[in-house]
């Protein structure tokens, strides 16, 4: 006789990227397990309950309970939840990423780059926002100055007035600074005022989002730095939960808080401080055009300072030459593609200002021990990295 399967209903959106590395993670646990059956419907975060969960014959439930409605639903049901959310008070255990922790590595990201002014972008009356801004703040309280601005969800629309007040927030902010923002969402929005005010990004401001949504983060312009925030595994402990709750097994502490995993660093904060504003531009002008034959006269000349005053301040500020720092950011961008894309190598070569393929291939040997066509086969062998929450 077959053993009767658990039915489990999942009420977790599939819109944003932090609710697809949750179901991630509570299917990797029902593979395991073996004896799971999964239910859930497709949606938002602000998506009611399907209909038919009120005739359900299930077993439990693991929702991301977004308000009141939703979680006196769910407690009429008189079946057992678990809480992936924890937006709204409520009688069910809570399984959730640690807000604190997640704050706490930005802020060490940030502070390894000599930054001394520290911002946070927010969603006003959000509870995980604000517990994410109070230990950003917290974490570099002792660092440098900070700056804070919460507006409402859905506020980032252009020509909106809260999308006006984060583009004027964002001009007067003391530059270079350094900004967290409470998501990947809110982070396409900042550097969209950004560009939309002439603010260089990097260099003038630094961006680390949260969540590691690949496809927000990429799209963005520059693709943005982000924090793993340990959704899949907080996906895999709900489910771990509900597990022994079902067989009436010790359970585990609730609110059971999950790491985050570290942070992919993209271009958004891929710079160290850089107070002097020519020496910014500079390198913004750099990144830019490096594909192009760049000459220390031509940098010089698009700040409108002597060539000779602006190798100075760049080296004072940098750290290095003008030559180092251009073939440093070469080969870091032929890398990217190299394991990244399938462009040819001659086209990556093109793309990145080496004279053709075999220089490429000389500098990059020099550099990493390696040929083009061996790092781009090790990591094809490899499989493609693993870039999940």
């Amino acid at each position: 006789m077959l053993k009767p399967r658990k039915k489990v209903a999942l009420l977790v959106e599939t819109s944003l990227g932090s609710g697809r590395g949750i179901l991630r993670g509570i299917a990797k646990f029902a593979r395991q397990s073996g004896d799971w059956q999964l239910f859930h419907k497709a949606g938002g975060l602000s998506d009611t309950l399907p209909d038919w969960i009120h005739d359900w014959e299930g077993d439990a439930i693991i929702a991301r309970i977004q308000g009141p409605q939703m979680r006196d639903e769910l407690e009429a049901l008189n079946i057992p939840v678990v809480d992936v959310l924890g937006v709204c008070e409520n009688r069910f255990p809570l399984v959730h990423v640690d807000n604190s922790a997640i704050a706490k590595i930005v802020a060490a990201h940030f502070r390894e780059r000599n930054f001394a002014q520290f911002a946070y972008y927010g969603i006003a009356g959000e509870n995980w926002s604000e517990q994410r801004g109070d230990a950003f703040a917290a974490a570099c309280r002792d660092e440098g100055n900070f700056h804070l601005l919460n507006t409402p969800r859905d506020s980032g629309k252009q020509r909106s007035t809260p999308f006006r007040q984060l583009q004027e927030w964002v001009a007067k902010l003391p530059k270079p600074v350094a900004i967290m923002v409470c998501s990947d969402q809110r982070g396409l929005e900042l550097l969209e005022a950004c560009l939309s005010e002439g603010i260089a990004v990097p260099e003038q401001v630094a961006v680390v989002g949260v969540d590691n949504d690949t496809a927000l983060c990429e799209i963005s312009d520059p693709p943005l730095s982000s924090v793993r925030g340990g959704h899949l595994r907080a996906g895999f402990e709900a489910a771990s939960l509900v597990d022994q709750i079902l067989t009436k097994s010790k359970t585990l502490p609730s609110p059971l808080l999950v790491p985050p995993n570290g942070i992919v660093e993209r271009e958004s904060s891929q710079i160290r401080a850089i107070d002097d504003e020519v020496v910014a531009r500079g390198v913004r002008f750099i990144r830019d055009n490096l594909a192009e034959p760049i000459t220390n006269s031509l940098i010089a000349q698009s700040v409108g300072i002597s060539r000779t005053l602006f190798q100075k301040r760049f080296r004072e500020s940098i750290g290095q030459s003008i030559r180092e720092y251009i073939l440093e950011h070469r080969i870091a961008r032929a890398l990217h593609l190299i394991t990244g894309s399938d462009f040819p190598l001659a086209q990556i070569a093109d793309r990145c200002g080496f004279r053709h393929q075999e220089y490429l291939g000389q500098v990059i040997k020099k550099a990493t021990g390696s040929s083009p066509g061996q790092i781009r086969k090790e990591s094809k062998d490899a499989g493609t990295p693993s870039r999940s929450n």
